[in-house]
């Protein structure tokens, strides 16, 4: 379900610039035609800014345990919901980065996509578990150590959404994306490279 609400709002986003761009070039001030070279292309792109074209909500069980001088052991269990959010950062686009053979063939070359943001859903995310070892009541309990485990939760989570493939869908979401824009202008041949 967090998968078709990006999708659909970053769909309804694009549809918008698409259609204030044609109105701009069509009816706008001057009302003619323009002529894309690499500086208008740039433009355009880069009004996207940083295109978060793909979101993970993952779940997880985080447990961690700290040792306690002399003797003694405390422990934490989390259960957690996170959000992984990925994208390109369009802003770093420069217009060497954008070649325009003739009309209709663009050569765009890309940032690497990226994790943009991760953060925990703290709606969904709670303490199952906090004990310290029953023998040793003197033992102070670690009031950071919910701190610690939220930490290695979102480590967690960030690792887990890039074994799952995310910055590969988010590289495939951004060019689609950019290419629906792209074609909007009459731009028939649109290739991607990587590596700013």
């Amino acid at each position: 379900m967090a998968k078709f609400v990006a999708f659909f709002s970053t769909a309804c986003l694009i549809c918008l610039l698409v259609a204030i761009i044609l109105y701009l070039s069509f009816v706008g001030p001057g009302g003619a035609r323009r002529r894309f070279d690499s500086l208008a292309v740039v433009r355009e792109v880069r009004q996207l800014d940083e295109l978060v074209t793909v979101r993970y909500s993952i779940e997880k069980v985080v447990g961690m345990k700290e040792q306690k001088s002399p003797v003694g052991v405390e422990s934490i269990l989390l259960l957690v919901r996170g959000k992984v959010l990925a994208g390109v950062d369009l802003a770093e686009l420069r217009p060497s980065d954008v070649i325009v053979s003739n009309a209709d063939l663009v050569r765009i070359r890309l940032p690497m996509p990226n994790i943009q943001e991760t953060y925990l859903d703290e709606k969904y995310t709670k303490v199952w578990d906090r004990n310290i070892t029953w023998w040793t009541p003197w033992v102070t309990p670690d009031v950071d150590l919910e701190h610690k485990a939220r930490m290695q939760a979102l480590e967690d989570i960030k690792t887990a959404a890039l074994e799952m493939g995310i910055l590969g869908e988010a590289q495939r979401n951004a060019e689609l994306d950019i290419r629906n824009i792209l074609e909007a202008f009459g731009m028939k041949k649109i290739s991607f490279a990587y590596g700013i």
